[in-house]
């Protein structure tokens, strides 16, 4: 049934997800995040030997590995090789241009405000992983530890290597120190080192991942962003929405320029997109309307929030 859905959801460019109905899906307390190309955009390695001149060489061991001629930690020691004498500038630099995947604020601030603890267990390296938790709040942060000596990447990392097997056994370990079941985490990732800990986890997630990921994960979100998972938890855009403080301000602010334009009913219900104030923050343009029984049905308006970025959303009531 799984992969029937998956070849839908591809037909049709949309995300489809089902999960068991059961005491877990209400109890979910945790959820994880790999880092590169899951919670960011880019890969950070790949940012970094760019920087270096050596990207097409670490593409080229890159290659290899997806080939199955080297393991993930293998590889990795190879391109944090190539990075030797780069300045620690450069990580700086990096780490001021990295761009949050589409969703990915919202869903963390979302998930603080109802109580979950967040981490991010990235094969990456925990000096991008850490500016992610200040700016973020993230509760957790393991990954692999970039080694710099008088300022200059040595070409080494410190400690064990954060590969699959470690990202599960990670994840069991943030599990026993919160005092929850393995059950009640959810794990998302798009490489295949994300899958032994998306295997473990209650809900694992395939994050625009690549096609053995999203075929062996349980869950998978190509289409949406990563607030896509707020629908797994049950949580709809008008929830989430109303729980954002500066959200909640935005209403509050269209309201009152409404009640100071002088606008009758008449007048909004003549013109739909007469009523646009462009109170917009973050991915939402408010339109809001007079609360009157019956005018979202005259209207055609949908008594929610927005399903689509960039889509006018008419708020009623």
């Amino acid at each position: 049934v799984r992969r029937d859905f998956l070849e839908l959801a591809s037909e049709l460019g949309v995300d489809i997800a089902y999960q068991e109905d059961n005491m877990f899906r209400r109890t979910r307390r945790l959820v994880a995040f790999d880092m590169d190309s899951t919670l960011i955009e880019a890969e950070v390695i790949d940012e970094l030997a760019k920087r270096a001149g050596v990207g097409a060489e670490v593409a080229a061991i890159t290659e290899r590995a997806m080939r199955g001629e080297l393991d993930f930690s293998e590889s990795f020691r190879l391109r944090v090789a190539l990075l030797a004498g780069l300045d620690e500038q450069v990580l700086e630099e990096v780490a001021a241009e990295l761009r949050l995947s589409e969703g990915a604020e919202k869903l963390v601030s979302t998930l603080r405000r109802i109580g979950f603890r967040t981490a991010i267990i990235s094969g990456g390296f925990s000096f991008f992983g850490r500016r992610l938790q200040q700016r973020l709040g993230i509760d957790y942060v393991f990954a692999n530890e970039l080694d710099i000596v008088d300022g200059k990447v040595s070409g080494r990392v410190t400690g064990e290597i954060v590969d699959g097997r470690r990202k599960a056994e990670l994840l069991r370990e943030i599990a026993a120190r919160e005092g929850i079941s393995l059950e009640q985490v959810i794990a998302v990732g798009d490489g295949a080192n994300d899958l032994p800990m998306l295997s473990i986890a209650g809900l694992g997630i395939a994050f625009r991942a690549k096609p053995i990921v999203k075929e062996s994960a349980r869950h998978a979100i190509s289409t949406l962003g990563l607030d896509g998972i707020l629908y797994l938890l049950g949580i709809s855009d008008r929830e989430a929405t109303l729980m954002d403080p500066q959200q909640r301000l935005a209403l509050e602010l269209t309201w009152e320029a409404i009640e100071r334009s002088g606008w009758t009913l008449p007048d909004l219900q003549a013109d739909v997109t007469g009523v646009i104030l462009g109170v917009a923050h973050q991915d939402y343009l408010f339109t809001a309307m007079v609360a009157e029984p019956g005018i979202g049905t005259h209207l055609g308006a949908d008594a929610g929030f927005g399903h689509h970025r960039g889509e006018q959303v008419v708020l009623v009531g």
